[in-house]
């Protein structure tokens, strides 16, 4: 079937050091394209999606996964086409995502695919249909219980998760206040993406605006980085609000031999009488169709504002890419489009 072909594989070839992962911590691996199974699929892969999630997953760390092995295909998210089956259910030319890693083909079991409707693009796929989009819906529906007329404070929100978080408040009935690093990325927030308020990072000081942009408190911060901005936002905290812990780039990926900045202001978590919570998306495997479902309704009624920074080139590309999410360059859903 397709056994003649080659089939180009990341590997992992040692654990990296703390900070940005280098190319050479991957090797390029050549290998015949793999012959499905009994109820199996073979995908070719066109495009992969980047999680800061990954990084964590190349150390040897106890975590919620196991981490990815030494001469392991490099985990990840991607879209691509179904080349060869063997599952009546799931023909050649069916556009999928899934669990499919820094390779150029993919044998499935398709339990663990999910069918591209008609007409959605990979990227919107992979992005607002996808992990993120979902962890944002359960983060903030669920975790905090958004409510209308709450103050909501999103970091890392032109990010993925965040740009999709925001969105969601506002839908609603919330004020969004959006955290991110530089003026193009705030300008998207309260120009394209709709957001109320944006606090600049790198050019502002976050406590002194949110002092000014919610006098009555915060009643949700979403939180993906953690340190220095969860500070700030634990010293704005209205009385129960609610603090749902997504991400924290800033903290556990930190670049350079410094440690993180620590959290000082958590007595403001009794003051406040707020509630900090941590989930994974996992947690609510059994609703991911519910999920798209409303996601999905809400994208083509035209209420959700999503962006992609889509790059182009190869394999050998995924591992600069990755590193463009921990330098703060995107803007949105982090793609590859392979060649």
């Amino acid at each position: 079937m397709h056994g003649q072909g080659q089939n180009r594989r990341l590997l992992l070839a040692r654990r990296p050091p703390r900070g940005l992962v280098a190319d050479d911590v991957f090797t390029l691996d050549v290998a015949p394209v793999p012959e499905p199974g009994d109820g199996e699929v073979l995908v070719r892969l066109t495009m992969l999606a980047f999680d800061p999630a990954q990084r964590g997953w190349l150390d040897d760390a106890p975590s919620y996964v196991a981490p990815v092995r030494i001469g392991e295909v490099m985990r990840a998210r991607g879209a691509g086409e179904i080349v060869a089956s063997r599952h009546p259910d799931w023909p050649v030319g069916t556009l999928v995502t899934g669990p499919l890693g820094w390779q150029e083909y993919a044998v499935c079991d398709p339990a663990e695919l999910w069918r591209v409707p008609d007409g959605i693009e990979p990227a919107v796929a992979l992005g607002v249909l996808g992990t993120t989009g979902m962890t944002a819906y359960f983060g903030l529906l669920e975790v905090a219980g958004v409510r209308e007329g709450d103050v909501v404070l999103v970091s890392a929100a032109a990010g993925a998760t965040g740009s999709v978080a925001g969105r969601l408040a506002k839908l609603h009935g919330a004020t969004a206040i959006g955290i991110a690093g530089g003026p193009r990325k705030c300008d998207w927030l309260t120009g394209a993406a709709g957001f109320d308020a944006a606090i600049d990072y790198k050019n502002e000081d976050v406590s002194a605006r949110l002092a000014e942009l919610a006098p009555g408190g915060v009643n949700v911060f979403y939180d993906n980085v953690g340190g220095a901005v969860l500070d700030a936002a634990l010293a704005h905290l209205a009385v129960r609000a609610r603090i749902v812990i997504c991400g924290a780039i800033s903290t556990r990926y930190a670049i350079g031999d410094a440690p993180p900045p620590g959290v000082h202001n958590l007595p403001q978590l009794m003051i406040r009488r707020a509630r900090m919570e941590g989930f994974l998306l996992g947690d609510f495997a059994d609703r991911y169709g519910e999920a798209r479902e409303r996601l999905l309704a809400w994208l083509r009624a035209g209420e959700l504002v999503v962006a992609h920074d889509i790059r182009r080139g190869g394999l050998e590309d995924a591992p600069a890419t990755l590193r463009r999410l921990f330098l703060g360059h995107n803007l949105g859903k982090q793609l590859l489009e392979l060649a």
